[in-house]
């Protein structure tokens, strides 16, 4: 019995120098590929996503937020009215935030041996939100809160292609979606508000 344990703990020791070996090999291995394809920049071998098909997505999420920073500025210098002023700072705020998701896109895309794509030719094509300028304030804020909302809807898509396939970018594209759910509210709560006040206006002149 004792000879057969003395074999068992030689087989274990043995197994866990192997393992420890294996291990020290993957190390070396890992080494040896960052020093290859050194140009790749943050692509490597471990990288799981379709870069191809990730760039286009990207791309895309980076038309839509450059077509949104238009929009709200557009609507920022064009809103008039009684309640435009509040209105107007909310639209410059989201402009400004957009063009970080922008930048931050952008950012992404170059870390994948991409190329952001800033043609305005084919921008409105790219990107999944419209671009309506809209007449009146309440115009506006409706055609944001829309826009808002198909950026809710195609982001969320694109988190959940991502996947574990490329971890970085769906965290990123993660943030940029809280951020459009909390604009959308935004705009929720400014087109609930200038109705009520435009309908409570018009009831007044109507006495």
């Amino acid at each position: 019995m004792q000879a057969k344990s003395g074999a068992k703990e030689k087989e274990k020791e043995k197994g866990g120098a192997t393992n420890k070996n294996s291990f020290l090999t993957d190390i070396t291995e890992i080494r040896r590929r960052a020093r290859q394809h050194i140009e790749d920049g943050a692509v490597t071998d471990t990288y799981k996503g379709d870069r191809h098909v990730v760039l286009r997505v990207l791309n895309e999420a980076l038309a839509t937020e450059i077509v949104c920073v238009l929009r709200y500025k557009r609507h920022h210098y064009m809103a008039k009215g009684i309640h435009s002023q509040a209105v107007a700072e909310e639209f410059l705020e989201h402009a400004a935030e957009e063009q970080e998701h922008a930048d931050l896109i952008a950012e992404r895309i170059n870390q994948l041996d991409g190329e952001p794509n800033f043609n305005p030719d084919g921008l409105l094509t790219r990107s999944h939100s419209e671009y309506v300028e809209g007449e009146s304030l309440v115009d506006m804020i409706r055609e944001d809160l829309i826009a808002e909302r198909i950026a809710v809807e195609s982001y969320s898509e694109i988190v959940r292609y991502l996947s574990d396939n490329d971890p970085t970018s769906r965290r990123l594209m993660e943030s940029i979606l809280a951020k459009e759910e909390e604009h959308a509210e935004d705009m929720k709560s400014l087109l609930e508000t200038i109705t009520r006040e435009e309908m409570f206006e018009e009831r007044n002149k109507a006495s």
